[in-house]
């Protein structure tokens, strides 16, 4: 094509010599200039791209160093992209592009290690050509301007395109990891490296690593940790190596993870267990104590608290000294066969290292798991005269033990940018005691969509949210030219204790997306609080406009969790969590049930908040509930007193249903006759209409749907 007037390329055949040396050494002077720890990556590198605009302004030019005399130009359409192949993953700091005078107005710069996933490092608007110097942070091998819009009716025309970064031939310091220094002043050193921990839990299959790796390295994550060590987790570091990433390995003791959690060994008896445990933990030592990746090695999770759950008085005391003495076993086990490691125990409070000090003075270091109470840490350890570091191996937001409840009796859980100040506060609370706190594994690079992986995980179901970004920035230093996530603020429900079953109510929020991304949003349900069930099912709803949704109430009673899950298309996502208590579904007419004389063939007198009397189903109360025992068939009757008309039933079901049953009616309650049968009963509230006139009504139980008895919170019967 013949060049437009506008451009200069027959410019330069007329100037003289002594003008070319003049202009070339201009170029030379306002070239961009590296960092020193810097290194051109992209110079001579393979580069494509989506179109040339003819035979001499090819993709190749734009990297072949010549700032101004040869140039990649594309079609002249929009929606076109310019990318240069590093040849391996590399540590990316900045993307240097010199327009030519057809320039981008609107770009992204984004990057991949596959070349076809790409993730946006960042979003350029309103350029005016020239010269865009432009810092990033990550890592990849492929690097590309994506153009969104020209500044002209041309295409998009590149004199350079350059990639600065580290140039992979620095590795991450090798060598003896080491506790360094001296009563609070000490530092975690890598073959004699300063070394800080800049780490979070690592969630996903070993199988995904190659896959998230990347992402991790692009926080600013230079460790992650586990909570076990085994045969199947070479992968896990050898992809963690491959990255410059490190690994706190962890092993499991019983009774692990805290309140609520983990089995009930007997350490003062039980030697056959502890002696199996050394073993195990020797074993994977030894094989894992020259692997680059490996940083530490840390015995045991929250297990001096999680003994309150197996004992109790003098008895807990006597078991917190044999377990902390036999981590210092395993301390001492794993410094003879690997002394180039440190060693750490991790538990779930502060009250746990008076016994550490006492019994396991062969740890290296202290960890705790510490959330809502991170800043408190600090003067635990003033307070506790302590002569060890610490790490923090789980930090972040607040969690369901540490927030009040809500109208509904339940957690009130934070929102999206309260979780986010909450990594900012943890990492600025750690960081603020130099000298003793060696870093943190924040919780949790999950990817888990249910109860707790939205309560914890930085990207539930893949998406990344605000707090995936504070912990970026507390670790890189800046987010800049990031795509950030939808922001939800002000979220009701209404009615919020009050939501007939089957029935709709209102979600209402405030939303809005930081770069006016087009959103898409999703509402979802869980049954923690009502039955136990942490999953998040998508509900049935419907949008009404203005950031303002009707869903519809599940069948089943109790309090539920609803989510506002907000998309914004470049894989951010806000979430946003409010309470919902469904109640029985008004029934109109006067219930002949209530409190009449209720009877039934079996009633659970202990287990489950039980004695459950069958006379707890037709006291009005849903919170109360009649159980039967084990087996079938069961049966619950009711006498109603006289002879009275019966329209309606309503039976409001625990988890512990009917899957086939019979309503039955009598005048005498000895002659029975069948008004209903179902053999297809889910467990949800069963509305029935029927049309018998009787004094007594019976429910014949005859296929539970659950392994456990019946359960009724109520029997209601309508006239």
């Amino acid at each position: 094509m013949a060049a437009p007037a506008r451009r200069m390329r027959g410019a330069a055949a007329a100037l003289t010599l002594g003008a070319l040396l003049a202009s070339s050494l201009t170029t030379l002077a306002t070239a961009p200039a590296a960092n020193a720890a810097e290194s051109l990556l992209s110079q001579g590198k393979t580069a494509t791209a989506s179109s040339q605009e003819g035979e001499a302004f090819p993709a190749a030019a734009a990297v072949d160093g010549n700032l101004t005399g040869t140039r990649w130009a594309s079609q002249w359409s929009d929606a076109q992209w310019f990318q240069v192949d590093l040849g391996a993953s590399k540590d990316l700091s900045r993307v240097v592009l010199t327009w030519e005078g057809a320039y981008g107005k609107n770009y992204e710069i984004q990057v991949s290690d596959n070349g076809t996933d790409w993730r946006t490092a960042k979003t350029v608007t309103g350029s005016d050509g020239g010269t865009d110097d432009l810092a990033i942070s990550g890592s990849g091998r492929y690097v590309r301007m994506n153009g969104l819009a020209r500044s002209s009716g041309y295409g998009y025309s590149l004199w350079e395109f350059q990639v600065y970064g580290e140039n992979g031939d620095t590795k991450p310091p090798q060598g003896a990891v080491r506790v360094a220094g001296s009563q609070g002043n000490w530092q975690l050193t890598v073959g004699g490296q300063p070394y800080t921990v800049k780490g979070l839990t690592w969630g996903p299959a070993i199988a995904d690593a190659p896959k998230y790796m990347p992402d991790l390295k692009s926080m600013g994550v230079n460790t992650i940790r586990t909570w076990g060590t085994d045969g199947s987790t070479k992968p896990l570091l050898d992809t963690a190596a491959a990255h410059g990433i490190r690994v706190v390995n962890g092993f499991w003791l019983q009774p692990g993870g805290g309140p609520g959690a983990g089995g009930c060994v007997n350490y003062v008896t039980d030697t056959t267990y502890k002696n199996t445990m050394l073993t195990e933990f020797a074993k994977w030592v030894d094989t894992y104590k020259s692997h680059p990746a490996t940083l530490m090695w840390n015995v045991g999770n929250e297990s001096v608290l999680g003994l309150q759950n197996c004992y109790g008085g003098t008895e807990l005391e006597n078991q917190r000294n044999a377990y902390t003495s036999f981590v210092n076993d395993v301390a001492k086990k794993i410094h003879s066969i690997d002394p180039d490691h440190p060693v750490t125990s991790t538990d779930a409070w502060t009250g746990a290292w008076p016994y550490y000090k006492r019994n396991a003075p062969d740890l290296d270091l202290y960890s705790m798991n510490a959330y809502g109470d991170i800043c408190g840490v600090r003067q635990d350890w003033i307070d506790g005269g302590y002569n060890k570091p610490y790490i923090i191996t789980e930090t972040g937001n607040a969690g369901e033990w540490e927030v009040p409840n809500d109208v509904n009796g339940v957690p009130d859980e934070p929102t999206d940018v309260q979780k986010a100040e909450g990594y900012t506060k943890a990492w600025d609370c750690i960081t603020g005691h130099r000298g003793v706190a060696l870093g943190a594994t924040m919780f949790h690079y999950g990817i888990e969509h249910d109860f707790g992986g939205v309560w914890f995980n930085l990207l539930p179901d893949g998406l990344k949210r605000l707090s995936y970004y504070a912990v970026k920035k507390a670790y890189t230093g800046s987010t800049t030219g990031d795509n950030t996530p939808p922001v939800i603020t002000n979220m009701t429900v209404s009615p919020a204790s009050q939501a007939p079953a089957g029935s709709e109510f209102t979600v209402r929020a405030d939303i809005r997306d930081p770069e006016n991304d087009p959103l898409t949003h999703r509402i979802f349900l869980s049954g923690n609080y009502a039955n136990g069930d942490k999953r998040l099912i998508e509900a049935k709803w419907r949008s009404t406009g203005n950031g303002t949704f009707a869903v519809t109430a599940p069948e089943k009673l109790g309090v539920w969790k609803v989510y506002i899950r907000s998309e914004d298309g470049r894989g951010n996502a806000g979430i946003e969590t409010k309470s919902v208590k469904v109640v029985a579904p008004p029934v109109t007419g006067t219930n002949h049930a209530l409190n009449k004389p209720t009877t039934a063939s079996s009633a659970q007198a202990s287990y489950g908040g039980c004695p459950c009397p069958a006379s707890n189903a037709t006291d009005g109360n849903t919170g109360t509930r009649w159980a039967s025992d084990w087996s079938d068939p069961q049966w619950i009757r009711v006498d109603l007193g006289a002879p009275t008309p019966v329209r309606k039933l309503q039976l409001v079901w625990d988890p512990a249903y009917a899957k086939s049953y019979e309503v039955q009616v009598s005048d005498d309650g000895t002659t029975w006759r069948t008004i209903h049968t179902t053999t297809t009963g889910n467990g949800d509230i069963d509305t029935i209409d029927v049309s018998a006139t009787a004094r007594h009504v019976r429910l014949n139980l005859t296929a539970r749907g659950t392994g456990w008895g019946y359960s009724l919170y109520e029997f209601g019967v309508y006239s």
